[in-house]
């Protein structure tokens, strides 16, 4: 009981004394807490629904929800292209709550997100396990060129992987190697790229350091945001010329 009356005192001082707003919708915070979103608003953050497509994760529209001979549903771009990674799968849709608690961490450097973030990342690795063929997986994530971490401070896609190992009932079921891929060179934004220029933009940006530790390995490959798949498949295609399976 006076447990529960000092952090109720403590958090009545917080809103008076420190008053701050959710960074999503701006009401005000009643809570003490490192993330300065409301509780409201994480709920609202749901895994992304409907049909998507078995290869790059995302939504398929209607015309497009038959399967290939293969058994998998592919979208228009997956039609076209081959990419280098076997599947891609996200929690959900960049828009909106998403959008806004990856931005806080990322060019605000709000850190706690990134444990809000690994949480959801964990539902996503919980759901593979019963098809991985491999009892322990690396988790690898994209890296940031030297220049962009020191001034960042930090990888956001690492710093994810490492929540959402700790959040997993299955964490024993995956290693993080974040020294197995290097980017080796800046990168223009991909904002506004053509396809082509993306991918140039992209090519021979990576390299594997440790390739002895990726041969005949099954990887996960993180990052916070996935678009196009420009920069996932050079990442794979790169692994995968390591030796990774």
């Amino acid at each position: 009981y006076l447990a529960g009356w000092v952090h109720r005192g403590a958090a009545s001082l917080f809103s008076v004394f420190l008053p701050s707003d959710c960074r999503l919708c701006a009401l005000p915070l009643l809570n003490i807490s490192r993330l300065p979103v409301c509780p409201e608003c994480l709920n609202r953050i749901q895994p992304i629904e409907g049909n998507v497509c078995s290869i790059c994760g995302e939504r398929v529209l209607s015309s497009y929800l038959g399967c290939d001979e293969d058994g998998l549903r592919r979208c228009p771009v997956c039609r076209r292209i081959d990419h280098a990674f076997h599947r891609a799968i996200a929690y959900g849709s960049y828009d909106d709550g998403l959008r806004e608690l990856i931005h806080l961490l990322k060019y605000n450097g709000v850190r706690p997100a990134a444990g809000v973030l690994g949480r959801m990342l964990s539902e996503i690795l919980i759901g593979m396990v019963p098809s991985l063929e491999q009892p322990v997986l690396l988790l690898v994530p994209v890296p940031l060129f030297r220049e962009k971490r020191r001034q960042r401070g930090f990888n956001q896609a690492e710093l994810i992987a490492q929540a959402a190992i700790r959040a997993s009932i299955s964490s024993e079921r995956f290693h993080l190697a974040p020294e197995v891929l290097r980017r080796v060179r800046a990168t223009h934004s991909q904002i506004g790229l053509t396809s082509h220029q993306r991918r140039e933009n992209v090519r021979g940006a990576f390299a594997v350091t440790h390739p002895e530790q990726v041969t005949g390995r099954e990887v996960v490959l993180v990052d916070d945001v996935y678009t196009t798949g420009t920069t996932a498949s050079e990442c794979a295609r790169v692994l995968r010329r390591a030796g990774a399976s």
